[in-house]
Parts: structure tokens; C-alpha cells; sequence
């Protein structure tokens, strides 16, 4: 197919965009580093893994990094050929040191006027909310100026919320303290669903369910609340990302079609680089207001 834009998008794999919409918009991904340790060999997905070493009392944990500057200048010098310029979409800077990455790849570059790199202070689906942005704005035939003033705009208007079986995986990656993992494992024991989410991009604790059957309501309410003061006919953008937990994923989806002012862009399994963090049965719902 004959390229007729002048803006081409690069970001990390954090997003979780179904292959099917990568290759769609011609979305250049630069993947991170993963290291399984002694799962590496075992079957299935990464959460099958996961569970298959500890029902043999493998004690592995998830191990990743983020690309390389040298990954990034790579993929910039690749796009380069085929477009103008390129917007870079990073997973959340206070999480992971990608955004870094991307900037010193591009402080390396001889043009690097052409080059645009964002922090989405999300991941998941919120980020990949955010990839998706930038995509409609470039296929509006936008100038790079208007399309980076509405992307930093669309940064604040994106949210992510989520669930955990056992956060005991964020701990040991140290992306939450021991002292709010003990928290949420008490919480959990007393029958209050702890519910996570990101504040100017860092994982935090943002309200208790009481009472909930399943995580599926846990996360619909939790939208229908943040969206109740949302006017305007243009939909809400919604994304719904699992690890390894199908049915609670397509409960949520069923209920959010219910709702007349909210679209469902897609559904798909967290990647490795989060999945690996968040542990089998997460769930995770995010969205983006006009």
C-alpha cells in the first residue's frame, strides 16, 4: 500500500494493541526486554507460566528492561525512510525508563526536529488509547503542531483503572512498596477489593470496593461514575485488557454496550512487559473522553 501520510507512529509494546490494528496503521513497536528465568521453558502464555511454576514451587519472578536507546534510534532511522516525521508514544516514565530511552535516541539523531516523543503517563490500554489517538489525528491530515497540542490534551482526558488477583508480581518488581502490597493483600482478606489506577502516571490506590460480586462490576461502576458528567455526542473510546481472564473480560465488555455514549475499541490480553507485573487474572479498563 502507497504511503500518503506524513506522520508516522513508533511506541513501545506497553500499549497492547491488537496485531490487527498495529499493522492496520503501520505502527512501528519496539519491544522491551523480558527475561522469564526458569518459566522461560514452560508452556503456554505468560500467565500459564506463571501458574504452572508455582503449582512446581519455581521461585521466578518476571524480569524486564526497557528498550535500549540504540533499539529506539534504530526504529526512528527505519521510519524516517518512509515518513516526514514520527510521534513516539511511551509507556509512563514513572514506571519504566522508556520515555528516557526515546529521548536520548533522539538527541543522537542528526534531525531531530522530526522527531516527537510523548509520555502517555498510562500503559495497557490507556496508552494504547493514546496510539489510537494519534492515529485519527493523522488520518485528519493535521498539522504535527495541532496533533501534539491534542494528543498532551488527550494524556490528561485518558484513564486506567484495574484489578489484581495478588499484587504480590508489582512488588516484586518493585513498581509498588511491600508496605502497600500488604495493604492490599489485607484488604483483600477482609473482603474489600482495593482498586488501583494511575495518578499523573504512577500506580496508586484509588478506592475500595465493598460488596461487589466480581471484578467485571467492580471496573463498570467504576466508569459509569467517571463518565456520569461527560456531555457531548462523540463517544467515550473504552479498552478492556485481562491477564489471562476471558470471562470476566467479556462481562465487562457486554456491560459497557449497554451504555449509549461508550464504544469498545477493542479487547486483548495484556502483553508480556505488564502481564508479567500485574499476575494472572488482572483486569484492567481504561478509557478516553472527547
Amino acid at each position: 500500500m502507497e504511503n500518503d501520510q506524513k506522520i508516522g507512529i513508533v511506541c513501545d509494546e506497553g500499549g497492547d494493541l491488537p496485531t490487527e490494528l498495529v499493522e492496520k496503521h503501520q505502527i512501528s513497536i519496539v519491544p522491551f526486554r523480558i527475561d522469564l528465568g526458569q518459566m522461560q521453558d514452560l508452556w503456554g502464555n505468560i500467565y500459564q507460566k506463571i501458574k504452572e511454576a508455582e503449582k512446581r514451587g519455581i521461585k521466578s519472578f518476571v524480569k524486564t528492561s526497557q528498550p535500549s536507546p540504540g533499539d529506539f534510534l534504530n526504529t526512528f532511522k527505519k521510519k524516517l525512510k518512509k515518513f516526514e516525521e514520527i510521534i513516539c508514544i511511551t509507556i509512563t516514565s514513572r514506571h519504566s525508563g522508556t520515555y528516557n530511552s526515546a529521548c536520548q535516541a533522539k538527541g543522537f539523531f542528526p534531525a531531530k526536529e522530526r522527531i516527537h516523543v510523548l509520555d502517555s503517563l498510562s500503559g495497557s490500554g490507556g496508552e494504547g488509547l493514546l496510539i489510537l489517538k494519534a492515529v485519527s489525528l493523522i488520518e485528519k491530515g493535521l498539522e504535527i503542531k495541532e496533533i501534539l497540542e491534542k494528543l498532551k490534551e488527550s494524556i490528561f482526558k485518558t484513564k486506567i483503572i484495574f484489578m489484581l488477583e495478588d499484587p504480590k508480581w508489582l512488588e516484586a518488581a518493585g513498581r509498588i512498596s511491600h508496605l502497600l502490597a500488604a495493604w492490599l493483600r489485607g484488604m483483600q482478606k477482609l473482603g474489600v477489593r482495593p482498586l488501583l489506577g494511575t495518578k499523573n502516571g504512577e500506580i496508586k490506590p484509588i478506592g475500595i470496593k465493598r460488596g461487589v460480586k466480581d471484578i467485571a462490576t467492580a471496573l463498570f461502576q467504576e466508569l459509569e461514575k467517571g463518565i456520569s458528567k461527560v456531555k457531548g455526542e462523540e463517544k467515550i473510546k473504552v479498552v478492556i485488557t485481562h491477564a489471562d481472564n476471558e470471562n470476566e473480560a467479556k462481562k465487562l465488555k457486554t456491560m459497557i454496550e449497554g451504555l449509549k455514549n461508550c464504544e469498545v475499541v477493542f479487547v486483548n490480553l495484556i502483553g508480556n512487559i505488564i502481564g508479567g507485573l500485574a499476575g494472572p487474572g488482572a483486569l484492567t479498563l481504561s478509557w478516553q473522553t472527547p
